[in-house]
């Protein structure tokens, strides 16, 4: 039936999102109620030939572990600069994907349409709204400390994309080059030596953007307690509370808005 004129399309209850990683790509169904996994999480590694090709096929393969009818929306995350659907960038894939499609590869693989959104944008957007800032208004800026830095900024619900804070300079060096979880463990740095660099980050990113609060993520957040009450920042800086779920979620929200929008 086609819809009215002027009639707001309804909220879907489910979406679906996919989580593309350097070394895994992983799926589920999410109840957007509550920004939780409707059904258990399907992962397969990534390809070592991570073309275009190569990984629809495992992001084909990962979705027909579900009976998902096509009209659920679909999200999929992706390690890079996401423009309009093209990644401009490819951290930790081929270097094939510079300039591609990925909405048009993955649902000409899928048979369905899909859209795509940077990874960090993704995670950043579920914990804004199921997450450590859910019910909040205001700027918030999430971090994931990981082997570099991915950042993401949402305000009053909308994301600003693409915002690669991970990769300004600070002192001279590539902020992610001293700040990220790798440079602590590539230097084999105490909590506390680590804390200095991630005081000098945060401190620039405050006097940039002067977020309302800030979230970490990453692999690094469960230790959250060894460095976050060593920082001193006007803002209250806080763990991400989605964790290893944040980018299934995060695109299964944000592919269900984009189909609300259309």
């Amino acid at each position: 039936m086609s819809q009215n004129p002027g009639t707001k399309k309804s909220t879907p209850s489910v979406a679906f999102g996919i989580d593309i990683g350097g070394s895994g790509i992983k799926g589920a169904p999410v109840d957007l109620a509550r920004g939780e996994f409707s059904a258990d999480r399907v992962r397969i590694a990534t390809p070592d030939v991570s073309t275009p090709e190569n990984v629809a096929d495992i992001v084909a393969k990962v979705i027909s572990s579900f009976d998902l009818p096509l009209d659920v929306p679909v999200g999929i995350t992706f390690p890079a600069v996401v423009q309009h659907g093209v990644a401009r960038s490819a951290a930790n894939v081929d270097s094939s994907w510079i300039g591609t499609n990925i909405e048009t590869v993955m649902g000409k693989a899928l048979g369905r349409k899909v859209v795509a959104f940077n990874d960090a944008d993704a995670a950043g957007f579920a914990e804004a709204r199921y997450g450590a800032a859910r019910g909040s208004t205001g700027v918030t800026l999430v971090t994931t400390l990981g082997t570099g830095i991915g950042t993401a900024m949402v305000v009053d619900g909308v994301l600003v994309p693409n915002l690669e804070l991970g990769h300004i300079e600070i002192d001279g060096r590539d902020a992610e080059s001293m700040a990220s979880d790798g440079a602590r463990d590539r230097e084999d740095l105490s909590w506390e030596e680590w804390a200095q660099r991630l005081q000098r980050y945060y401190g620039v990113l405050e006097d940039l953007l002067w977020p309302d609060r800030i979230i970490v993520g990453g692999g690094v957040s469960k230790n959250h307690a060894k460095f976050l009450p060593l920082l001193h920042l006007r803002a209250p800086i806080v763990p991400a509370q989605l964790r290893n779920a944040a980018g299934i979620v995060g695109a299964a929200a944000l592919a269900a808005r984009a189909e609300q929008n259309r």
